[in-house]
């Protein structure tokens, strides 16, 4: 069962209303409650927004968190909650995947929470992202090798950075950054703060604070003009690159032990 019928059911069924009463109070008719929640459709956006208004809850956990006895909603007081995401949507209610091109990078750190500059970027739909909230970035360089500058990830909107995974990597739009496209390593919870990490062993990692990052999208595929090639031998640019980073890293460990 999806999150969504699970969730209409459950809340439904916990107000104790039958199928024709949380219709009647809906507006809609009981044929379509029985729809919903034996999976045979599914509520367009304005729909959702009057149910989960109707069960107190927000449209974020109603579709992206199974509801049962055991769930709880996230605390309103944690800022790590409180953000504004501007979405845009077709002529069937279903959300868009914006596009920040390269080109609108630095407008995206403006326009990010403005419906109308979200509304203008570029759009597309892929059916086998239906549940969440997608944005697709083109990146710069080549720290995140083998994807190469101009590859463009789809990322899915983290709304509780708590839910970061160490070892996984995201999409992280800061104030003095930009947009990046990082590993990530560690637990925000713990430090308020996330140490990001290129694939690419020529780049050294870094920390950024929380109070400097304004986004973050995990990222979840990617779409790329350029079919894998066999690894490259070395050039001797790159290995005289390495061996001063290591260089840097012995030297930053000797400091330490004295």
């Amino acid at each position: 069962m999806s999150i969504i019928s699970s969730n209409i059911k459950f809340l439904r069924k916990k107000k104790g209303l039958t199928q024709q009463q949380f219709a009647d109070q809906v507006g809609i008719k009981r044929s379509l409650v029985g729809a919903y929640e034996e999976e045979r459709a599914e509520p367009k956006y304005d729909l959702l927004k009057n149910i989960a208004l109707f069960f107190e809850i927000t449209v974020d956990d109603f579709i992206n968190e199974t509801i049962n006895e055991k769930w709880a909603p996230k605390p309103k007081g944690d800022p790590a909650n409180l953000r504004i995401l501007s979405i845009s949507v077709d002529k069937d209610d279903n959300e868009n995947i914006e596009l920040v091109p390269l080109k609108a990078s630095a407008g995206y750190l403006n326009g990010y929470a403005d419906p109308e500059y979200v509304a203008a970027l570029p759009k597309f739909y892929l059916p086998m992202f239906k549940q969440g909230t997608f944005r697709a970035f083109e990146i710069k360089g080549d720290s995140m090798l083998p994807l190469v500058s101009g590859t463009i990830i789809i990322g899915e909107y983290l709304e509780n950075w708590g839910d970061i995974k160490s070892g996984d990597t995201y999409v992280i739009i800061s104030k003095t950054e930009g947009i990046v496209y990082k590993r990530v390593t560690g637990k925000f919870k713990e430090q308020k703060k996330l140490k990001l990490v290129s694939d690419n062993p020529v780049y050294e990692p870094y920390d950024i604070s929380g109070e400097d990052i304004l986004e973050i999208w995990k990222a979840k595929a990617y779409i790329s003009t350029n079919l894998p090639l066999p690894t490259p031998e070395p050039t001797m640019e790159s290995l005289t690159t390495m061996m001063a980073q290591m260089q840097r890293s012995i030297s930053k460990l000797q400091q330490n032990n004295n």
